[in-house]
């Protein structure tokens, strides 16, 4: 026999299996939770570039999602290598505040160097990396919000990234010559101007 609920039975039944398909727990626990909005970049671990030189040890990651997404973005990577992000791309050119990262990985994908360092860097190691921006277009330079960067000086393009000890290490220059509107970018060419964002210096600047 099949009984039927009606009425307030009814309304409780369907209660109580909706909070079940919802998940009914909490949010604790090591993932983001559902309020951190969007949680993107590489899911595997990176591949070393390998080889011999300044770029042995750059890691690539791949499968990277591209994206627009308006609100907030949580990235797998500190920084970010690629994943979705902000319709609006970052300017390039050199800051002396932390850059959105959401804004940045739209930059990369125009196939920006996005140079990240930690605050507590040597003013002059700083300098030298502001310096950089001269000669080059499709360049950001900004310290990390913190100094939980992995390294004191990180440099990433899309799907690249490459940490170094100090600014005058072989590593940067060579970066910037491999990835700066470099084969891996996906739209090669896009703006880097027009965007968002107040650089303190710029290519040709």
């Amino acid at each position: 026999m099949i009984r039927r609920f009606r009425g307030p039975v009814a309304l409780l039944v369907a209660l109580v299996l909706l909070v079940a398909a919802c998940g009914g727990g909490d949010d604790e626990g090591d993932g983001p939770s559902s309020n951190d909005g969007v949680v993107t970049g590489a899911t595997a671990s990176p591949q070393g570039l390998g080889g011999d030189g300044s770029l042995a040890n750059v890691q690539v990651y791949s499968d990277l999602t591209q994206a627009h997404v308006e609100g907030p973005i949580t990235y797998r990577q500190v920084p970010p290598v690629g994943g979705d992000h902000n319709p609006v791309w970052a300017n390039c050119g050199a800051y002396d505040e932390p850059v959105p990262s959401p804004n940045a990985v739209h930059s990369m994908e125009h196939g920006a160097v996005w140079i990240t360092y930690r605050p507590s860097l040597a003013a002059d190691e700083q300098d030298a990396l502001r310096d950089l921006v001269a000669d080059h277009p499709y360049l950001l330079v900004s310290p990390w919000t913190d100094d939980d960067l992995p390294s004191p000086v990180v440099l990433s393009a899309w799907g690249h990234q490459l940490g170094v000890s100090s600014a005058s290490s072989p590593g940067v220059e060579a970066f910037i010559a491999a990835f700066e509107q470099g084969p891996q970018t996906p739209e090669p060419g896009g703006p880097c101007v027009g965007g968002v964002g107040s650089p303190v210096a710029t290519a040709g600047g």
